[in-house]
This record gives C-alpha cells, structure tokens and sequence, in this order.
C-alpha cells in the first residue's frame, strides 16, 4: 500500500502530507487514520508508548471518547528526506463541558511508500473558556478559507 505524497519530501509535498493528516485525524475516524501507519508503526502520544495499527486505533477511540467535538488545525515546521515536523492546535471539550485548548508538537519519519512509521508527540492542554474558541467550523474538514495556526497567533 502506498499514501502519497511519497518521500523524499519538498515543501510542497511536505506540507500537502500535513493537510492530508489533519484531514484524516479530523475526520476523527481511528479506522481510517490507523491505515497512514505501517503495521508496526511505534507512537509516544503524550506518556503512552504504543507499537501497531492496532494499538493506534484503540488509542484514537478511546482519545475520541474523551476529547469531544475535537476540530484540529497542524502546520508544517521542518521536513528532511523522510522526516517531517509539524506543530499544532487543536479544540475539544469534555463530558462536563469544560473546553480546552491542546497545544503540541509531532515529529514523524515515513517509509518508502510513505506510511508513518515512527510518530513521536508532545501535547500540553490549556483549559479554555467557550467564548476563547477559535475553531468554528462544522465537524470534519477544516475549510480552505479558515485561518492557519500562525494566522491566528498561535
């Protein structure tokens, strides 16, 4: 199987890898997005340490059990040959309605077909209130028109 853009990357194909994984994760569909890794894909997620499509995927549910109405925006910061670095934000409430604000870092390493095959993330949660939210818009895809991370400051 093969998810292109394939390495080695440029700027160009770097950055359209990015918005296919912001696509696929705010899809919030653990299925879909586990089938950008290789089989034996290792992840650090915050202080979790998984290995395998099927670790990916439990993580990913049980992520979207917590993290509610979750809009998320990544943003290219380096690429080399195989490797890219993004930082994002993304939005989410809890089940008492609390909104938060998580903040991170990811760095990934693809292979030759360009599934991730190592994904290391740093994330940070800042509670928000309902009227600080940034990302509106409807659940999925977030809109070509809608302001990128450095655009709105963060």
């Amino acid at each position: 199987m093969s998810r292109p853009p394939l390495p080695p990357y440029d700027s160009t194909t770097a950055t359209q890898k990015v918005r296919l994984a912001e696509d696929a994760w705010n899809s919030r569909d653990p299925a879909r997005i586990a089938q950008a890794y290789t089989p034996d894909s290792q992840w650090r997620n915050r202080n979790e340490f998984i290995q395998g499509r099927e670790a990916i995927e439990a993580l990913l549910a049980r992520k979207w059990q917590r993290e509610l109405d979750y809009r998320l925006i990544k943003e290219l910061w380096a690429f080399s040959d195989k490797r890219i670095a993004v930082r994002f934000a993304y939005e989410w409430h809890d089940r008492a309605g609390q909104w938060y604000r998580s903040y991170g870092n990811e760095n990934w390493e693809f292979d030759e077909h360009g599934l991730m095959a190592i994904r290391h993330a740093s994330i940070n949660d800042l509670a928000i209130t309902e009227s600080a939210r940034l990302f509106h818009w409807a659940q999925g895809r977030r809109p070509d028109e809608h302001p990128s991370l450095s655009a709105l400051g963060l």
